[in-house]
């Protein structure tokens, strides 16, 4: 029986990076257990035989597999792994109706869906899998390690932890019962008339212009998501963003309740600069208080670095992959 539905894959290289030379690409497609069709592009060394050491990428939250998490894989696979890129459900290429819809519980599910297919693979060592989770994805990658004891080692990249910062707000302002209970009396009336309309209504991406005035993080995005350096045209954040009532699950199912129990090797690294690193810091040390394993985790800081320097570099070469390298070579044997 086969389980994945056909989807319309762009052919043609569409990434906001350039393609290399030292690796195959091709796209691929695999299920998860909730009937979601995903779509990826797989990144393979080149000349390479027998079972290699694998890796999943998604994020940032709202993007797409052409963007950063590509960017990522390819990168990766330069270095030796077979690496795989996907469209969270909802999104992108990726299957899922309604559109533009996140849950904690789907999209961590995406990630343990990409294992199973990975492990299945011929040319991959399910004893070797990996994830990389970036943004919003980064706390979902830790939610999956937490649950999946096939993943051996992950990397949590300038996350966000996408529970709190829906329940509570950027740098947890709207932490307040009253603060909660205003912002799910406006989704839930957006409900009504979502369903009178008989469609969702769209957020709204990263905004086409941004005062001089605004916070640094909505520049920082702005000079990502809507300049040639990252923008690409199936991006939410690109473009129209999530559906107003899309995160609305988030408010009420926190990630991350047992990631003080993860076993496996975990590298949790952030900008020094970046409006979100309060996230990582706190998401490292709660992993860290009576954890089983703590001596294969760690917390690093990277100097200079704002938030979207780790999505591609930022023009200083600030995603640090030879550490990358050194830490999946050594956890993923």
């Amino acid at each position: 029986m086969r389980l994945e539905e056909n989807l319309s894959l762009a052919q043609e290289w569409d990434k906001t990076f350039p393609k290399s030379g030292k690796v195959e690409h091709s796209k691929v497609a695999f299920h998860n257990r909730y009937g979601i069709t995903l779509a990826a592009d797989l990144y393979k060394p080149k000349g390479t035989d027998g079972r290699l050491a694998a890796i999943a990428v998604c994020g940032p939250f709202g993007a797409v597999k052409e963007q950063a998490s590509g960017f990522y894989a390819q990168t990766m696979a330069e270095r030796g792994f077979l690496t795989m890129a996907f469209d969270p459900s909802f999104t992108g290429e990726s299957g899922g109706a309604p559109r533009y819809m996140a849950s904690p519980d789907i999209n961590t599910e995406d990630f343990q869906a990409a294992v199973d297919y990975l492990s299945l693979r011929e040319d991959v060592d399910p004893e070797r899998i990996g994830l990389i989770g970036i943004c919003g994805w980064g706390g979902l990658a830790l939610n999956a390690a937490a649950l999946d004891t096939r993943v051996k080692a992950t990397v949590a990249s300038t996350m966000y932890d996408m529970t709190r910062v829906n329940a509570k707000g950027y740098f947890d302002a709207e932490d307040s019962e009253a603060a909660r209970y205003e912002k799910k009396k406006a989704l839930n009336a957006q409900r009504i008339k979502d369903y009178q309309n008989g469609t969702y209504a769209l957020g709204g991406g990263v905004a086409e212009t941004v005062p001089e005035d605004a916070p640094f993080f909505l520049k920082d995005y702005h000079d990502y998501y809507k300049t040639k350096r990252g923008y690409h045209k199936r991006s939410l954040n690109s473009n129209g963003g999530w559906n107003i009532i899309g995160c609305m699950s988030f408010l009420n199912q926190p990630i991350l309740q047992y990631s003080n129990e993860i076993r496996s090797a975990v590298l949790v690294m952030h900008g020094e600069k970046a409006h979100s690193c309060y996230f990582g810091r706190d998401a490292y040390a709660n992993m860290m208080e009576g954890n089983p394993c703590p001596e294969n985790k760690e917390l690093l800081i990277i100097p200079g670095a704002v938030h979207t320097d780790l999505y591609d570099g930022g023009g200083k070469n600030a995603i640090p992959f030879d550490k990358l390298e050194r830490f999946f070579d050594t956890y993923l044997k």
